[in-house]
């Protein structure tokens, strides 16, 4: 009878309105992994996530962001043997051809060519060593503690290593260059490069971007000792989620549990400051004050970053008229943990004029003195 009645409450309770069923977390094959909210950088899901563990072609993800951030990605360079001599995945480049940094981010993003990535660091650092401290230089920037980078391109090596929480964090930074995330994003791009240059297309090896809804990258890997090694993203509702898989062997169908898990544990909302009430004092006006308004802003966090979540308004003392309808006077910050994620523009919604004094005629200023002058005697 008791189990009859146990079997009947969980019943009810799963036809009650308003209790969610609560998301299961994913069980994953990898060595280590990770789930980031990519706009605050916060952990939704974690195993062994600091763990140091080879990385292979993930590696390139900072290579990439590097090359992306140069000022001219139309510069073109001619290839040398030391800059092309290099073994496994090639975009196909050959001593003596010309490429664009352009083509290069593709040809690291779609095809991983660890030629293009050598390529990389010769032309921006002189040689794959100093290109490596280039790497681990962004990477304390970065605050990645668990991370060191002896190759550009991910082929093993002693001391080249990083953690799932790591990677994730610098894929959510490549992914705010548009350079970058233009590129992970591509499933196939049209280049030109060569001696003489001529056209060839170049598909990515990212099959999420096929066959996850929202998928924007990012980038595959693979070593003998590194295991498969997986990075991807996803768009949502303007949620934003980052998963990273290490040493895995079912990688595909664990990012599609990952990415899943991410997305069911954010919320995005429309958030705003009720300026209704606030009228900012205007001085040498036709209105002694002025009201004002902002954009809401839109955000997808956790149940516990909501809670966390501040804003901040900054809007100065008084205004000198005239006074335009639109004009930036201040702004809200919405912060989470001291962080920035938001920041709306406050502006004026309507005009005030500037009182202009008008000097009385001289025959009433003639009058008005006369006036005081009788009245002083």
């Amino acid at each position: 009878m008791k189990q009859k009645w146990l079997a009947f409450l969980l019943a009810l309770a799963l036809l009650l309105p308003g209790i969610p069923a609560r998301a299961e977390e994913p069980s994953v094959s990898a060595e280590a992994a990770v789930v980031l909210n990519g706009a605050t950088g916060g952990v939704i899901y974690a195993k062994n996530a600091d763990a140091r563990l080879p990385m292979s072609s993930t590696t390139k993800i900072m290579t990439a962001l590097l090359l992306a951030e140069q000022p001219d990605l139309q510069k073109a360079i001619v290839t040398t043997a030391e800059m092309v001599t290099v073994e496994g995945t090639s975009m196909g480049l050959k001593a003596g051809d010309t490429v664009s940094y352009h083509d290069l981010l593709y040809g690291m993003l779609l095809t991983s060519g660890n030629d293009a990535a050598n390529t990389v660091a010769y032309a921006l650092a002189g040689s794959i060593e100093a290109f490596a401290e280039m790497m681990n230089q962004k990477a304390a920037e970065l605050g990645l503690q668990n991370t060191h980078f002896v190759t550009p391109s991910g082929l093993d090596a002693d001391g080249h290593y990083t953690s799932a929480r790591d990677l994730a964090v610098l894929a959510a930074e490549a992914l705010r260059n548009p350079e970058f995330a233009k590129a992970a994003a591509s499933k196939t791009a049209k280049l030109h490069y060569g001696n003489p240059p001529y056209d060839r297309v170049l598909t990515n090896h990212n099959r999420l971007l096929s066959s996850y809804e929202g998928a924007i990258g990012v980038k595959t890997g693979f070593t003998k000792k590194a295991g498969r090694c997986l990075v991807s993203a996803a768009e949502r509702d303007g949620a934003l989620v980052v998963a990273v898989t290490l040493h895995d062997p079912n990688d595909w169908e664990d990012h599609r549990n990952l990415l899943d898990y991410g997305f069911s544990k954010l919320k995005t909302n429309e958030i705003s400051t009720d300026l209704a009430a606030r009228r900012l004092p205007v001085v040498g006006g036709t209105m002694e004050e002025v009201a004002i308004e902002a954009e809401p802003a839109e955000l997808s966090l956790t149940d516990e970053e909501w809670k966390r979540l501040e804003s901040r308004t900054e809007l100065p003392p008084f205004l000198y008229a005239p006074v335009t309808a639109g004009e930036k006077v201040g702004c809200i910050r919405y912060l989470l943990d001291g962080r920035e994620l938001a920041v709306r523009e406050i502006v004026t919604s309507e005009d005030v004029g500037a009182f202009v004094y008008q000097r009385p005629p001289f025959w009433e200023r003639l009058r008005q003195a006369i006036f005081w002058l009788l009245a002083a005697l």
